[in-house]
This record gives structure tokens, sequence and C-alpha cells, in this order.
């Protein structure tokens, strides 16, 4: 009895194992990029520029070495598209890491990272982009440009984005929070209300930017959600809990937003106006140049 007893066990135990290990080969992808540190695809050719792009003229980025937002980044790359249509801008998205190179950035005054997630640069890319930057070109980053998968590259963590991410919301993941304006002298934020309503996985950060002397646009109210993370963290940063915000890094103009897990994120009316104000705020350059 005893014996037959074991058997089933162990029938049972293998059977749960064989199901295990079917699943971790399917899903091997997404556990290299959550769980293992991320892929490491690095690309070293090019792609061909659009002959006589317009300017100004964006260049949308969306690689994803480590989680990919597979529904919001097509969503957030048509809205990009479109803003360019309706300002007569030149566009040109790609994944491509090595279209960051001086000749070719030379022809974008903005660069957009559309949920941007892992490792994604050559140290020559890095400091390609670096450069880019401080003499005179735009940064806005979207939702996963500034999570935890980014932190191997310092000055992109700490000058660029400038909060440390630490965990975003799990009880429930996803929740309709009210978000709040900031400052309401920023033409970013030109001919929206004062707050509404968003639906997001609502990011934390070690510490709020404005810490750092950055200039917080945005708020997330924290009495209107539960901001509780994995096995029950504590995610509440207080009354100055930020959720977009800029600065600049040397004569460049970077903004970044928490904002834009979901593909409708894309299609509400005040993120919208709010994205298309931003393009056109970071295609000009600082007055005053900081480090």
């Amino acid at each position: 009895m005893a014996r037959r007893i074991l058997r089933v066990i162990l029938i049972v135990v293998g059977l749960l194992l064989a199901v295990l290990a079917i699943q971790a080969f399917r899903y091997r992808d997404t556990i290299q990029r959550v769980f293992l540190g991320g892929v490491k695809v690095y690309e070293t050719q090019a792609p061909r520029l659009p002959a006589n792009l317009p300017r100004p003229a964006i260049l949308v980025f969306s690689k994803t070495n480590a989680f990919r937002h597979a529904d919001a980044i097509p969503a957030a790359n048509s809205l990009f598209r479109q803003i360019a249509h309706d300002k007569g801008w030149g566009y040109f998205q790609t994944e491509n890491g090595a279209s960051f190179r001086p000749d070719i950035l030379s022809h974008f005054d903005t660069v957009v990272f559309n949920n941007v997630s892992g490792d994604v640069f050559t140290p020559d890319q890095r400091l390609a982009f670096e450069t880019f930057v401080k003499n005179g070109g735009g940064f806005l980053g979207i939702h996963a440009a500034g999570d935890n998968s980014h932190e191997a590259w310092p000055w992109y963590a700490d000058n660029l984005i400038g909060a440390r991410f630490t965990m975003h919301t799990m009880s429930p993941q996803f929740q309709t929070a009210t978000v709040n304006l900031d400052d309401r002298t920023s033409p970013v934020l030109a001919s929206l209300p004062p707050s509404w309503k968003h639906n997001e996985e609502w990011y934390a950060f070690a510490a709020s930017p404005r810490l750092k002397g950055y200039h917080v646009l945005m708020t997330v109210d924290e009495r209107t959600y539960n901001p509780e993370g994995m096995f029950g963290k504590d995610l509440r940063m207080g009354n100055d809990h930020p959720v977009i915000w800029w600065h600049c890094v040397g004569k460049g103009r970077a903004l970044y937003s928490a904002l834009g897990h979901r593909p409708e994120a894309f299609r509400q009316k005040e993120y919208v106006r709010l994205l298309a104000n931003a393009v056109s705020w970071t295609t000009r350059t600082c007055r005053f140049a900081r480090r």
C-alpha cells in the first residue's frame, strides 16, 4: 500500500515538473526579460533614414531588452506619428540601437523613448545619445523608460530620468486614480484641466525628483487608489508623488512621464494633449545649460 502511494506521489510530482518545464519553455523569452536580466541584443547596422526628412523631426525609439509593453508600444507609436503629421514635422520610428550615432541623431530635434526597457545600447551608442541631449537635443521618456531595468546605466537613471523606480502597484495592478497638475504655468500643461482620472499601473520612486531641483508637472493623489505593491509593500510617497517632471541636461530639455502602460492611455484626450505639448516643448533648448 505504501509503495502504491509513493508511486502515485512520484507520478504526480513528475507530471507537475513536466508542466512547469513546458510552461518555462513556452514563456522563456518573458522569463529571460523579466527575471534573468533581460536579453542582450545590440544592433551595429543602422537603418536608412527617409530622404529630405522635414525639421523639426522626432525619433521615436521603442526597443526592449527587458519587459515589452506589447500593446502600448504600437498605440504610442501611432499617436506620435499622428502628432508629427499634424505639426508637419519629420518622424522616424525604430527599434534599432545603431540609429544612435552622431550623424543620424543630427537629423532629429527630439528623441522619444516609448516604453524602452533594459540595457539597449553599446557604449558608443550611449555616448552618442548623451552627447545629443547635452548639446541641445530633446528627450521624452514614456513609462518603462523610467523603470529599474535601466540601472546599469547610471547617467541615464540618475541624470536623465533623475528618480529611481522602486515598484508599481499590484493590489490591484491597474487602478483609476486622480492626477493633479502641479505647475499651471508650463506650456506642457496648456489647455488641460487642473485634474482628471487616469487608469494606470502606478509607479513609485525612492524619492521625488523635486528634491534634486527638477520641475514636477503632475502628481498622483495617493488617497484615490491603493498604493500597495507586491507582497503588500507600501508604495506611498506622501503628498508629493510625482508622475511627470522635467529638467535641463546641458542644453537639452528632458521630460519623463510615468504614465503609459496600457494602450488606452494614448487615446485619453488629456494625455494626448499633454504629449503633443511635450513633444513641441522638448524640441527647444534650455536657456541655461546645466550638467
